[in-house]
């Protein structure tokens, strides 16, 4: 008697599941390739940023571990001063500080690093990175049911965290070139707390989860994203060398 094939092989499941949580993180990394019209980063580099995203993920989940374990020690699981410290602290210092840490380890004295917009571009890749290796956990983990759901906001939203980064760290390069180092300081810092800021009141709000915290959420996912799309085309247009 022949055996009956009763569905697809697991390996194409994999691999719809995979594009599925990569596909998004695809689309952005294009869009903000072409935005950089002055003089395209090498794929190489732009590979390796991706993999340092992965690694700030992999980072972010043993540092998150540790950080959740003391949390539990110092406030009380479901008030809302758990929830603040849990987005703040243990979730959006730690991811943007992998991402920040692995960024600047990659690119700081890169001599591809010629442009100010150069910032937004690799800080966006690293951070796309890390999201597109998330999501891939996620999906896998949950199905194909959030695919969806992160595409239009988990997705966007790392990307917009990592162009306020990219903003400032660009800023920061061209001050460092300029030979303001103090100028170059004080971007370096509001990189990391601008990105810090967002992904901690991003998560906040999701986490809470009452209407009002989702009114709120749904309302700065909004305008984070728009302003997110003004602050990409201005700096495109204006971009100068560091």
């Amino acid at each position: 008697m022949p055996i009956m094939f009763l569905g697809p092989p697991l390996t194409i499941i994999a691999a719809i599941y995979i594009l599925a949580a990569v596909l998004p993180a695809f689309l952005l990394l294009r869009y903000i390739y072409r935005q950089d019209k002055v003089e395209k980063e090498p794929i190489g580099l732009l590979l390796k940023l991706l993999a340092m995203g992965v690694l700030s993920a992999l980072c972010s989940i043993l540092l998150e571990r540790i950080g959740q374990r003391i949390l539990h020690l110092v406030a009380e699981p479901g008030t809302v001063t758990f929830v603040l410290l849990l987005a703040f602290v243990v979730v959006a210092m730690v991811e943007e500080g992998t991402k920040f840490y692995f960024l600047r380890r990659a690119t700081w004295n890169n001599p591809n690093f010629n442009y100010r917009f150069d910032g937004i571009v690799y800080a966006v890749f690293v951070s796309l990175g890390f999201a597109a290796y998330e999501n891939i956990r996620y999906v896998m983990s949950y199905g194909l049911s959030v695919a969806l759901p992160r595409a239009v906001s988990a997705i966007p939203g790392h990307m917009s965290f990592a162009v306020f980064m990219g903003l400032f760290y660009g800023r920061a390069r061209l001050c460092h070139g300029w030979g303001k180092e103090r100028a170059c300081r004080r971007n370096l810092r509001r990189a990391y707390v601008s990105a810090v800021l967002l992904h901690g009141f991003y998560d906040a709000c999701a986490m809470i989860g009452t209407t009002a915290s989702m009114v709120t959420f749904l309302v700065f996912v909004a305008l984070m994203f728009l302003t997110v799309a003004r602050v990409v085309r201005r700096e495109s247009e204006r971009d100068v060398p560091v």
